[in-house]
């Protein structure tokens, strides 16, 4: 390593608002060029894209500094780099004179980081004049043809489609860069892990007690409702981990048409509008967003501004919302599920008020902090153990199982997509498809469902099972396992 990433406080003008933004320190100092980009690109970088830059800069750096006495242009230089992100540095005798030591990246990795890469050159070749790293130059016809599929299929897919237009693209597809990466390997949807539904109400009500009060009649003192609420918010709401984590003790009310069940609201962090108890000088109340609320009553920020280190960071996706205010309804699965979520919240909120907190979330600690997400994960996984499961991703009993048995349960009661995708709250029709995707065990038994009813109709589409012993198995067959009336390997099981 030939470089260091710090975290710089940016100060740009008089007011109180400074920026906080990752910077690539050299033994030269910092690298200036970097820092002016982000500031430039901060509301169009999200900090995830921010460290992926930062990350392709700071490789970039090491492998200049390691290499470059081997080039004799930028271009070339690059060429090499992007095929090193590729094999990595180690030689097959475990040898590497750069002293790199970089291993291989996956062909999806390479395009992030590369693609971070061209955009920073190009802007660097705008602004200062230097020469681009990854040019543009014609597209051949089959790059042209490739490019012009790509495009229609996302005009085909995007809601505002229409107004793309083809005059634009028809530019676009005639360019290509210079430096050509590997096509991803295509993957059809692997289907997800979801929570089993045999053991919900386990969890939530053998998972989530409270030590030492698993006797205690009362049922605020033997179960921990914050976490059960939660919960219940993932898997029976379809709610993502982050969501619950963004609720004000105002957004949870009675829903007045259907009786007994709560309505839940979830407002976008800092554009929702916020609860009218915000007063101005003169005692009227103050129509604003929720970013303004907290600024204004409470000196917090959205828990979106935090990083992504800090405890109270909790981070949104970009939803579909049901109204100009900002927020998406909870869609009970099934509706009891909204009966029981109420009954347990006005417990809970009684457990709340005791703690006095200074701030509208609704989850809290004992100390009355908002919540985080990492202590949930941690009540989570203690709760699954406590049933006897293994906290796993790959079983389906992490906190993303419930999202992901939310919309296997819609996929499984036959609803249409349209219903699936204001449920889910999803942008696109096919975003859904991850969730309601059949595993293997449901593919099976469609398949043999299908090859039943093929059978029966007697059409050659059931292809029945050849004769082996006319292709000569009987002489390599010692086993048995082709010869006799039911050949064992032809069985069903």
């Amino acid at each position: 390593m030939t470089h260091t990433v710090v975290y710089y406080k940016v100060v740009r003008d008089n007011t109180g608002i400074h920026e906080e933004i990752p910077v690539i320190l050299t033994e030269f100092g910092p690298l200036q060029p970097l820092i002016h980009y982000i500031l430039k690109h901060q509301y169009m970088l999200s900090e995830s894209s921010t460290i992926k830059l930062v990350q392709a800069v700071g490789l970039l750096v090491d492998y200049m500094e390691a290499n470059h006495a081997f080039f004799d242009s930028p271009a070339d230089l690059f060429t090499t780099f992007v095929q090193r992100l590729y094999s990595g540095t180690v030689g097959v005798d475990g040898s590497d004179p750069s002293g790199l030591y970089w291993d291989a990246r996956k062909p999806p990795v390479v395009r992030v980081l590369v693609n971070h890469l061209s955009k920073f050159s190009d802007w660097m070749a705008q602004e200062q004049g230097t020469q681009p790293l990854n040019p543009w130059r014609q597209a051949t016809r089959a790059e042209e043809q490739l490019a012009w599929a790509a495009w229609q299929h996302q005009k085909n897919r995007a809601f505002l489609g229409h107004t793309m237009r083809i005059d634009v693209a028809a530019l676009k597809v005639s360019q290509a860069r210079s430096v050509l990466l590997k096509r991803n390997p295509v993957i059809v949807h692997e289907p997800v892990k979801y929570f089993p539904a045999d053991r919900m109400v386990d969890l939530l009500f053998k998972g989530f007690i409270v030590p030492g009060k698993q006797k205690s009649p009362r049922i605020e003192e033997r179960l921990n409702l914050r976490d059960i609420l939660i919960t219940m918010l993932l898997h029976y709401g379809g709610l993502r981990m982050s969501e619950p984590f963004h609720l004000y003790i105002h957004d949870v009310i009675p829903d007045d048409t259907a009786p007994g069940e709560a309505l839940v609201k979830v407002y976008h962090p800092s554009l929702g509008l916020a609860p009218p108890d915000l007063r101005d000088a003169k005692g009227k109340p103050v129509a604003c967003d929720r970013a303004t609320y907290l600024r204004d009553k409470y000196g917090l920020p959205p828990r979106t501004d935090y990083k992504s280190s800090h405890t109270l960071h909790a981070g949104w996706k970009g939803n579909a919302l049901d109204s100009k205010q900002h927020f998406m309804h909870v869609h009970w699965v099934p509706r009891w599920a909204g009966e029981l979520f109420w009954k347990l919240w006005v417990f809970y909120m009684a457990q709340r008020d005791r703690l006095n907190p200074d701030h509208p979330y609704a989850f809290v600690t004992r100390e009355g902090k908002p919540y985080s997400i990492d202590a949930f994960e941690d009540a989570h996984a203690k709760a699954i153990k406590r049933i006897g499961l293994t906290p796993a991703k790959a079983l389906g009993t992490t906190p993303h199982g419930h999202r992901h048995a939310y919309g296997q349960r819609l996929s499984d009661l036959g609803l249409d997509a349209i219903y699936l995708q204001k449920a889910l709250h999803h942008k696109s029709m096919e975003s859904q498809l991850v969730y309601t995707a059949p595993d293997r065990v449901k593919l099976k038994r469609a398949i043999d469902a299908a090859l039943a009813k093929a059978e029966k109709a007697d059409d050659g589409a059931a292809l029945p099972p050849p004769d082996f012993l006319a292709y000569g198995f009987r002489d390599v067959d010692p086993l048995g396992l082709f010869s006799g009336p039911n050949p064992k390997l032809l069985r069903r099981r």
